[in-house]
């Protein structure tokens, strides 16, 4: 990975779901259009902490005063919650229920008030400064902006071969399995609307939350880009990450996913209402269009 290359704000479409049914595009059309979309959105920055009081000096001064910042705390043992109160009195502090990423990350889009999520780790590896890439990626039509290290102006200094070989074929077996376009799946830095929370019904622990966000991002049919983003070395501390351990969790993960059944959309147009037998299709439907 080159450490030498400079980020850019340029994003790349990733065609997500696009066997979608002529229900699921109608009903996905008018989710966008509902929101359509507030100009200058507020943004929620969910970070979840285990133990980070030496890190957060280095990244909770760097975010935008204007931005939400929900600290979900897995139950530091150190001077995490009052370091975080110190550099931002405005942030919400949630306490995690169980252990996990995955349980945090969940925690905090339910505590998010703001339009936008962005998730954020806590450990300085991820960039800030990056934050209105994502937020224009959904401004200019996305539903769900993931961040990708192997881009052009992304990259990396933390990942070591044994992790970026591991992603790269955990991402070729999720791209042949769901027709997905990713070129960097286990990664944290992401952003989407709120309102798409639901459709991304995350019911996972651990770390591969992030790769089950990509999946059921995929299955809901929603529009996904990847922006580039540039990962930094962890500043003090150690991961949590065990790349076997949790690789293996991954992949049966994806093998799950792959093999779950998802409901059928509900008929949304007349004609498909007439299709299903529907008597609304001759008369409350056209009624309400009246």
């Amino acid at each position: 990975m080159d450490t030498a290359q400079e980020y850019a704000t340029s994003y790349e479409p990733i065609i997500a779901g696009a066997h979608r049914s002529h229900g699921e595009h109608a009903a996905l059309t008018s989710l966008r259009d509902a929101s359509v979309r507030v100009a200058q959105p507020r943004v929620s920055v969910v970070v979840p902490t285990l133990n980070e009081a030496e890190n957060l000096p280095h990244v909770l001064p760097r975010l935008d005063p204007s931005h939400e910042v929900i600290i979900v705390d897995g139950g530091s043992s150190d001077d995490t919650v009052a370091t975080a109160l110190r550099l931002r009195p405005d942030a919400r502090i949630v306490h995690q229920q169980r252990r996990g990423k995955g349980e945090a990350l969940i925690c905090g889009w339910n505590a998010a008030s703001g339009d936008i999520v962005v998730t954020l780790d806590a450990d300085g590896s991820a960039k800030p400064e990056e934050i209105p890439a994502f937020v224009e990626a959904l401004c200019d039509g996305a539903d769900y902006a993931k961040g990708s290290r192997y881009m052009y102006g992304g990259g990396s200094t933390d990942l070591t071969w044994l992790r970026s070989s591991g992603n790269r074929f955990l991402g070729t077996t999720v791209n042949l399995l769901f027709r997905t376009r990713y070129s960097d799946l286990c990664y944290g830095y992401n952003a989407f609307w709120r309102e798409c929370a639901d459709k991304l019904a995350c019911d996972v622990d651990g770390f591969e939350i992030e790769t089950l966000m990509n999946i059921r991002a995929a299955q809901a049919g929603l529009k996904v880009v990847e922006v580039p983003s540039y990962e930094e070395d962890r500043m003090y501390g150690s991961s949590n990450l065990r790349p076997i351990r949790d690789g293996v969790r991954i992949l049966r993960l994806i093998f799950r996913e792959r093999l779950r059944r998802l409901p059928k959309a509900a008929p949304t147009s007349q004609h498909e209402l007439r299709e299903a037998g529907d008597p609304a299709a001759t008369g409350t439907l056209a009624a309400g269009h009246a």
